[in-house]
């Protein structure tokens, strides 16, 4: 009888061959036609197997049905039982671990019949997934056999037959007798007792002078995972660390463990195993019970409660004199950073250097010990720890709670409010015999700069040399002292505090509060006059005084007489005018204050009533 046979396996698939398409006269085997094949197939059918399978039957000629299963056909071939069969129909692309017998396993499951694929339980359904541990008898024979080997985010599915399941019994009335059970199940964790954490290193700094120890405080960003990859909690959501104490049990006991010879600006993965991290309890909603936690942790800061300020020369001043003092007022620029280079303020991007006074508590602590025996023109890094900077406190949007800061400054300049004008003569010329003093009037030659060689002003950016007269307030204090007793030619070095510069707020060009670098050279020197005279005597003058100027002896002077008798006197350097200005205009002036009746000529009583009216004068701007 010619007939065909249509198969659906159902638990294992066989090996066969096609022979072609038949031909009914000529048959003289079966003729397999393999018209659906699963694209995974694990297992395929052996001898002595067992197999399940539904089947319709139907005559080859005519196609009319004279059989069909209806139901799962169990045969027995041999006496070797079926095992179970597992399909991996997702294998992570990284498998660090795989489950192994004793292990603890956390997982989520959907089971279904074989047959019908009807669902009789889930963990998804539970909202909470299955805890158990491999290999011990815990979990029914064929889940113990289906689970090993399996990475953490794997999808199986496990066919398990009745003889590893529940058997001919069932179970509960859910599980019917010989039923073939089918288990979806996504694994999420594993661990055992003998587990330890796990730190891997990602990145470290090529320099690390410290590392984390008990009783250290430590900041550190962090990003927290289960052992799935599923994200529990960030401290960069809220850009905050994490501060705490090592060593005194505030951390969970891995994590304390896990920080522990952390250098500042390393990253690290550290893995905790259940026992070690929140165990049964779990921690709220966020970490389920007996998970696996993962932490990528970047360490900010690294301190001690004991700490003191440290401080590193960076770069050494060239012959220092002198060093800083408590009082002293000081003038720098600072970038400042935390412990981890993530900058906070910079003096540099203000373009203005920070001034204060030392010692006085105007800073910092650290920074106000730090200041101290410092040079001009030397550069620090300071290091200062929380209970010398801003404490547990911070400074709200700027410096964060607890923050180790790290300072890196360049002393432009300091003075003492009580310094006065350094004079310092670079040449001197081998014949000096004129110095220059009050009311004199000078020409001379200067470079004007900051204590940190800064250029401000010079002369040479002129076309001709400035010229004033010293003591009449034309130039800073300090500058005018600098230039008085000098010879021609001299050259000299002025250093110039501010209280004798322009002070705590400076001028054009100038810094508040900058100490003021002078290179002097005096090109020419005049001899001048007090201020509001316009001639004085070198000497003693002429007694009786009119008829010295009555040159031709008419008892009248004009004004030409006049002017001859006083350039005369100017001549023998008997007299002097007021230089910088006309001398015939300063002789008119004076005339005219002669004059009393201005009628353009002078007589001896005229001279008189001016003399009595100077007499409380020793010297006066007329005669």
């Amino acid at each position: 009888m010619a007939f065909a046979l249509s198969l659906i396996l159902l638990g294992l698939s066989g090996a066969v061959v096609v022979l072609g398409d038949p031909d009914p006269a000529s048959m003289m085997d079966v003729v397999v036609d393999r018209y659906d094949i699963p694209s995974v197939c694990p297992r395929e059918v052996g001898v002595e197997d067992f197999i399940r399978y539904h089947f319709n039957g139907t005559f080859y000629e005519g196609g009319k049905k004279f059989d069909s299963s209806g139901a799962t056909v169990s045969t027995v071939q041999g006496d070797m039982l079926l095992d179970v069969v597992v399909d991996r129909y997702h294998v992570p692309y990284v498998c660090p671990r795989e489950v192994e017998v004793e292990d603890f396993i956390r997982y989520q499951f959907n089971g279904t019949f074989f047959e019908g694929g009807k669902k009789f339980d889930s963990s998804h359904d539970r909202g909470k997934a299955f805890i158990s541990q491999v290999g011990l008898g815990r979990l029914i024979t064929g889940m113990d056999r289906g689970i090993l080997g399996m990475c953490v985010n794997e999808r199986r599915k496990i066919t398990i037959p009745p003889h590893l399941a529940y058997g001919s019994i069932g179970t509960g009335g859910v599980i019917p007798p010989d039923a073939v059970l089918v288990f979806d199940v996504l694994l999420l964790d594993i661990w055992s007792n003998e587990d330890k954490i796990q730190m891997s290193t990602i990145s470290k700094p090529a320099t690390c002078k410290r590392t984390a120890e008990a009783s250290d405080f430590v900041r550190y960003h962090y990003n927290g995972t289960l052992l799935s990859g599923a994200y529990f909690d960030t401290s960069f959501s809220e850009n905050k660390t994490y501060d705490t104490y090592l060593g005194q049990g505030d951390l969970i006991k891995g994590m304390e463990e896990g920080l522990l010879g952390m250098c500042v600006g390393e990253r690290r993965i550290v893995i905790v195993p259940p026992f070690l991290a929140y165990g049964e309890k779990g921690y709220g909603n966020q970490i389920p019970p007996q998970a696996t936690v993962v932490f990528e942790v970047v360490m900010v800061d690294v301190f001690n409660p004991k700490d003191d300020m440290t401080v590193v020369i960076t770069r050494a001043a060239r012959n220092c004199t002198r060093k800083t003092v408590k009082g002293d007022y000081i003038r720098y620029h600072y970038n400042g950073t935390f412990q981890d280079g993530t900058a906070f303020d910079s003096s540099y991007q203000r373009n203005s250097t920070y001034n204060t006074y030392i010692g006085m508590g105007y800073v910092i602590t650290g920074m106000d010990r730090a200041l101290q025996g410092l040079c001009t023109g030397e550069k620090r890094r300071i290091t200062v720890p929380p209970h010398l900077a801003y404490g547990e406190k911070g400074v709200e949007d700027l410096i964060p709670s607890s923050a180790v800061l790290v300072f890196d400054i360049d002393v432009i300049d300091f003075h003492n409010p009580n310094d006065p004008v350094e004079i310092k003569v670079t040449h001197k010329p081998p014949q000096c015999n004129m110095t220059s003093e009050g009311d004199d009037v000078i020409q001379y030659r200067y470079n004007c700069s900051l204590m940190d060689g800064t250029l401000l002003y010079s002369s040479d950016h002129y076309d001709t040399a400035p010229t004033t007269t010293l003591g009449a307030n034309k130039v800073i204090q300090g500058l005018d002292d600098g230039l008085k007793g000098m010879c021609v030619g001299e050259k000299r070095e002025v250093v110039v505090p501010p209280h004798w510069g322009h002070g705590e707020n400076g001028a054009l060009g100038v810094p508040k509060s900058a100490v003021l670098f002078f290179e002097l050279e005096l090109l020419s020197l005049t001899k001048g006059v007090p201020e509001g005279y316009m001639f004085v005597w070198l000497g003693e003058g002429p007694n009786p005084l009119f008829p010295a100027m009555d040159l031709n002896g008419d008892l009248e002077v004009p004004l030409e007489e006049f002017s001859a008798f006083i350039m005369i006197q100017v001549k023998e350097e008997k007299g002097r005018l007021r230089p910088g200005m006309d001398p015939s205009a300063i002789i008119k002036d004076m005339f005219d204050n002669q004059d009393r009746d201005s009628d353009g000529k002078i007589v001896m009583d005229e001279l008189k009533l001016k003399a009595e009216e100077d007499s409380d004068k020793a010297r006066h701007q007329e005669l």
